[in-house]
């Protein structure tokens, strides 16, 4: 089909802008323009006829033959496809203005040879009559011939600027093609009247009616050919536009796939070319941020493109961390292949990111055969220690469902740690650094003789809110390895069910105010147990004083036990 519309549908174009602009001659010939007094009249009108039509029976073989050498090039791109070479790109960008010089220079041909005829012929007068209507018809010739070829061609100009640059071609542009709007229909209508305000001074003898008609025709012409002409060279500048409007609107909707045809040479192709280059840069930033995000965790990724400038060092932030450890790696990397260690690792650790993401942590980093999880940082969470509680239950149920040929230990701590961007001004990194972390990970090495395989310290316990530090239990107090203070553990009541995905409920309004729940501290086991004693003495005692005659009750000295 484009090569039915570049081989045909120009040629039609061509034969219909000429026969148009042989109109225009003949109108304003035969009724603009006046003719200066002549001897035979009959006989020069049926000269200047003869020459008007037998012209293109000899210029319109000329002009078949150049445009088919002109459109060889063309045609074998849009046949062949492909990537077009120099030779090609240039014949489809150049195409309009060259279609556009050859029907400009046999017009002219056509003028100066009529022209002359007239001077050998007849008078001077004569000659410039029709010298001159024949300019306003190489004109609007020229000027369809351009705005409709330049339309027509535009499906093969996107393949050549898919593959090269408009930059590297200097077409006409927007002020060529409003330049050339306005001379066809501005400037030629009022050259014509301007040439009829000559003639009428050169020969007073011209007669009013045929004055008013001349113009009559003129401003009708004008008006008609003007609009539509204006319309036409508008609407080649304006479908770029519009198209990258409509390019800008996807990206606005978040759709960065978003690309406009390039079919201009000229500024407006250079629109076009700079919105899919920016299109093109914001897809890659997204691309980057996409992996950067993945690297180190979106949130950490956000922070360092919020502030900008990253500075080493921290701040102290009160957090909680969770760290996983598989159980039994080496044998693992000794008796099964590397692709299917990393495998299971790769559905190990699946799960591990899900779970913390789902509980509003943050995974650190990965260690090989262990991961470390943050709840607290970079970004601040309401309550972080039930969070990694919460997904320390989850995780040890998952982790047996879905991968049961792995076994791993999950340790909870919490507390305050430093958290901020270690290491060098060349690399570095944004971790977390504390004591939490270090019981974190030696509560793993702990769980993996648990059978939940699950440990928390008592600090964190405490600290989580009241629904998820309920489902846990304290036990005995140890000394872990490398620390000097004793660690109370916990550990669950019992298995978490895996939880569904969350649906995002709509945030209170900002004055709502909702039932707020109020943690008290819980007291300590050894201080319920001596408060229990205390109250059984109490009971006894009263029970004693009721027995006795008179409700005398002696006096006695309280135990060390009770107190």
């Amino acid at each position: 089909m484009l090569e039915v519309r570049v081989r045909w549908v120009l040629a039609v174009v061509v034969v219909v802008a000429n026969i148009v602009g042989g109109l225009v001659v003949l109108l304003f010939a035969t009724f603009v323009v006046p003719d200066p007094p002549l001897h035979d009249p009959e006989h020069v009108h049926l000269v200047n006829a003869i020459a008007f039509f037998g012209y293109p029976v000899v210029a319109g073989p000329v002009a078949l033959l150049a445009g088919l050498w002109l459109w060889r090039p063309v045609v074998s791109l849009v046949r062949g496809g492909g990537m077009p070479d120099r030779a090609q790109g240039r014949a489809v960008l150049l195409g309009p203005l060259r279609l556009t010089f050859l029907v400009g220079a046999l017009w002219g041909v056509g003028a100066a040879g009529w022209a002359a005829l007239d001077v050998v012929l007849f008078t001077a007068r004569l000659a410039v009559k029709t010298g001159l209507t024949c300019l306003l018809g190489a004109a609007t010739t020229c000027t369809i011939v351009y705005l409709l070829s330049e339309r027509l061609l535009r499906p093969a100009a996107a393949l050549v600027l898919a593959a090269e640059r408009p930059r590297r071609f200097r077409l006409p542009g927007v002020t060529t093609r409003v330049m050339l709007a306005w001379a066809l229909g501005t400037a030629i209508p009022v050259f014509g009247l301007i040439c009829v305000a000559v003639a009428a001074l050169a020969a007073p003898d011209i007669d009013v009616t045929q004055l008013a008609i001349t113009i009559l025709g003129l401003g009708g012409v004008a008006i008609a050919v003007g609009m539509y002409v204006t319309y036409m060279a508008t609407r080649a500048i304006a479908d770029p536009i519009k198209s990258v409007r409509t390019g800008m609107a996807q990206v606005e909707r978040g759709d960065l796939g978003a690309e406009v045809a390039v079919y201009d040479a000229s500024e407006v192709g250079q629109l076009q070319a700079g919105f899919n280059h920016m299109v093109a840069g914001l897809r890659e930033n997204e691309r980057l941020r996409d992996l950067f995000g993945r690297h180190v965790g979106e949130e950490v990724a956000g922070l360092a493109l919020e502030r900008g400038d990253i500075e080493l060092g921290g701040e102290t932030r009160e957090v909680a961390v969770l760290f996983v450890d598989l159980t039994g790696s080496t044998r693992l990397a000794d008796t099964r292949g590397p692709d299917e260690v990393v495998g299971l690792l790769n559905r190990f650790f699946g799960v591990v990111v899900a779970v913390v993401a789902r509980h509003g942590g943050w995974i650190n980093k990965f260690e090989g055969d262990a991961a470390l999880a943050i709840f607290g940082a970079p970004t601040e969470l309401e309550d972080s220690a039930g969070g990694a509680l919460g997904a320390a239950r989850e995780l040890a149920v998952r982790l047996r469902a879905e991968v049961p040929t792995l076994d791993a230990g999950i340790g909870v701590s919490a507390g305050p740690v430093v958290a901020g961007y270690i290491g060098a001004e060349q690399r570095f990194e944004y971790t977390v650094i504390g004591d939490p972390v270090n019981e974190a990970a030696r509560l793993s090495d702990l769980a993996k003789t648990s059978p939940e395989r699950v440990l928390a310290s008592g600090t964190v316990v405490e600290l989580a809110h009241l629904a998820e530090s309920d489902e846990w239990e304290f036990g005995r107090s140890v000394t872990l390895r490398g620390r000097s203070r004793p660690t109370r553990l916990g550990a669950p009541r019992q298995p978490m069910p895996p939880k569904a995905p969350l649906v995002p409920e709509p945030a209170p309004a900002p004055d709502a105010e909702g039932p707020r729940r109020v943690r008290f501290p819980r007291p300590l086991r050894p201080f319920r147990r001596g408060g229990r004693v205390l109250l059984g003495a109490l009971v006894l005692a009263k029970a004693a004083k009721s027995a006795k005659p008179g409700g005398v009750e002696p006096r006695e000295e309280p135990s060390q036990g009770d107190a």
